[in-house]
């Protein structure tokens, strides 16, 4: 996957930034895959960073986490579920990667300005903030275009999650037992146009080869035989898009 997506963003002219998770601690069923663990899994990402010569980004759940992800991430992610929490924040922070903190789904966008200011105050300003959708009842999230420009607020790049966003949580029952989240992995270039489009910094994709095969998030994964052609029409929105340009608002009566 690492050599397709080096080649397929070489091409289209875009940065990539590789991301992967060593254990999702998150899962919705006990019975759901979660990874190698965090030993093999960052041996496994050191050797697809040094090979590809491509920057890494994973995730941490816990503040002991921090320190050995930070000798081989450059960017540690802070999951949605815990953006709020104070000393993996800290944590996170003190290694002096990049933090990446993903917007909680039941969290106004106000929030991530008080996230990434204890990022700050913990002596690191590198830090960026997520969009990944927002609760809309109990199985569903919705995407609110207006988040991409209040989270502006929090003073740094913000990033469009454009397929955990288009998830639909413990839609699906699994046979011999469980639930998984289903998704509407069909929108997934609405929600890429939409984000390009206002002006967000970056986009966070999941892709694979076989996504009807993948252990993780399999509807809401995009086909890596579709990734260039969708990479290239976000490409042609971002060069035309005003979006990251505040509009000047005149609100004096008009005059011919």
């Amino acid at each position: 996957m690492a050599k397709h997506l080096k080649t397929i963003s070489t091409k289209v002219g875009l940065p990539l930034v590789f991301k992967s998770s060593f254990d999702k601690a998150n899962r919705t069923s006990s019975k759901s895959f979660r990874g190698p663990g965090m030993s093999e899994g960052l041996k496994i990402l050191e050797k697809v960073k040094i090979a590809y010569d491509i920057p890494i980004v994973t995730d941490v759940h816990e503040t002991i986490q921090c320190e050995p992800v930070g000798k081989v991430a450059d960017i540690i992610q802070i999951p949605a579920f815990l953006c709020r929490q104070t000393d993996l924040l800290v944590a996170a922070a003190k290694t002096g990667k990049i933090i990446n903190i993903k917007k909680g789904q039941f969290c106004a966008p106000s929030v991530m300005s008080n996230s990434a200011e204890k990022v700050r105050l913990a002596g690191n300003p590198n830090v960026m903030v997520c969009e990944r959708g927002t609760m809309f009842g109990y199985s569903d999230l919705i995407v609110d275009p207006r988040n991409f420009e209040w989270m502006r607020e929090a003073n740094c790049p913000v990033v469009a999650d454009i397929t955990h966003s288009l998830q639909q949580p413990a839609g699906r029952k699994l046979d011999g037992g469980g639930v998984a989240s289903g998704g509407l992995r069909e929108l997934i270039p609405c929600i890429a146009r939409t984000a390009v489009a206002v002006g967000v910094d970056g986009i966070f994709m999941e892709v694979h080869d076989d996504p009807l095969n993948a252990p993780v998030d399999g509807p809401t994964q995009w086909p890596l035989r579709h990734l260039e052609e969708l990479l290239e029409e976000l490409v042609a929105i971002a060069k035309v898009s005003k979006g990251k340009k505040p509009m000047n608002i005149d609100l004096t009566p008009f005059r011919e």
